[in-house]
Formats: C-alpha cells, structure tokens, sequence
C-alpha cells in the first residue's frame, strides 16, 4: 500500500483533521510539536506550521506559546469574510464595473484615524476617494487612509484609473485585519454621490489591515441602498 503523500499544508490539515474525527487525538489532546510533525508527515516544519495555523484561525485547534497545541474542548465555528476586489465583487452579480477617481492627496491623518494608522506617532497617509459603480448607477464611496509607513509604495500610486482597493490587494500582503459593520443614516455629501436621498439607509463596512503590528490601511465603505453581503459559517473539513 501507498504511504500518504503529505506535501502540502492542505494534506497536512486534511491529516490532522483525520486523526482529531477519528479520535487518535481525542478533545482536549496535547498534538505532537511542530519538529515531530514535519519529521512523521516528511515536509519541512514551516509546511505543518501554516497547517496547524489554519486550523487554529477554524477554531479546530487552541495554540499557546510554552504550552503547545491543543484539540479544542468546544471548536467553535467562525464567520469568515474576505477582503473582496470591488470590480469582481460586482461583475460576479452580472453587472458592468467601473471606476471613478474621486481625489488624491498626501496629509497628517484625522486624530481618529491617526490613532490607528500612526500607532501614536507622527506620520503622513495617503488619502483616496474613489466611487465604484455597477452598470452605470453608483454601488459603493470608497474614503480610505493608506499608511506610507507600512506601505511606502503608495505614494507613487496615483490610482486615477486602478482602485486602491485593488492595488493593495494584489500587492501589499497583510497578516490579518479588523473589520466592523454597520447599518447608518447617508450624511448629504454621501448621499449625492451614491445617488440616494439624505438620511436614506445605507450599509457601511469599516475595515484596517496590518501587517503584524502596523496598520497598512483603513477603509470607510459606504454601500448604495439595497447592497446585502454574504459570508459563511463552518470549519474545515
């Protein structure tokens, strides 16, 4: 019989998820450390290492320094929401994208926003605005804050024809990211660019990504009345 080829994370994760259903590591078990792993599965220990993160990030796994990793007692499902591309994001609904530039310019953050992008010290961001439309009529205002701390490349972006949203997905890479919802009433300014009435009830998604420790960028999504966003609930398996 053919020994299982491990040599990739996803097999690593599709192993451990094996040996925890069929109770080789029963809840609550201490799994072997990293070095043993990658010594019994053959791949390097950074391979087990992203598998092992995954499943933590699924709730399948608890991990402590000094202590190891653990089978959760109670693995807890998580909601999971991607960053999208705004122009996939419409074109997947079967409409048209396109993209206004709105306005460009580099300056000291607002205090709320350089309490984030700043981490207490002075520091200059880039500030974007951009309209996003679907099929001509307005989807979503985009007012986003780059740090040109942690994403310096920024400022020779001039994003006059490429979104930010696209170009930080596509080339700055982040380690995790906050993200808020909320349900709010258009202010006037907003409401004329998303061609609503003011005081109209719009979607508004808030998000910062980082980089470990530093914020490379926050975003304030203003979404036309009407939008819904979709997510998922589950673990791997």
């Amino acid at each position: 019989m053919t020994p299982p080829q491990f040599n990739s994370w996803q097999s690593i994760q599709d192993e451990v998820l094996r040996r925890i259903h069929a109770r080789e590591w029963p809840p609550g078990t201490v799994i072997p450390n990293e070095a043993d792993l990658a010594q019994d599965f053959g791949c390097a220990r950074a391979t087990v290492n992203r598998a092992l993160r995954a499943l933590a990030d699924a709730g399948i796994l608890e991990r402590r320094r000094k202590a190891g990793t653990r089978v959760a007692l109670h693995p807890v499902s998580r909601a999971t929401v991607d960053i999208p591309l705004i122009r996939q994001e419409i074109t997947a609904r079967g409409l048209v994208y396109a993209y206004r530039h709105l306005s460009r310019r580099i300056a000291s953050p607002p205090r709320d926003v350089a309490a984030t992008l700043c981490a207490g010290t002075p520091c200059e961001g880039l500030h974007v605005t951009a309209l996003h439309l679907a099929s001509d009529a307005p989807f979503v205002f985009e007012d986003r804050w780059i740090s040109l701390t942690t994403a310096p490349a920024a400022a020779a972006q001039g994003f006059e024809t490429l979104s930010a949203n696209e170009w930080l997905i596509s080339t700055i890479p982040y380690t995790h990211g906050d993200i808020r919802f909320s349900a709010e009433v258009a202010p006037e300014s907003i409401a004329e660019l998303l061609g609503t009435s003011p005081g109209a009830p719009i979607f508004v998604v808030e998000r910062t990504t980082w980089d470990h420790t530093r914020a490379i960028t926050t975003v304030r999504l203003n979404y036309a009345p009407g939008y819904s966003i979709t997510t998922g609930i589950g673990t791997p398996s």
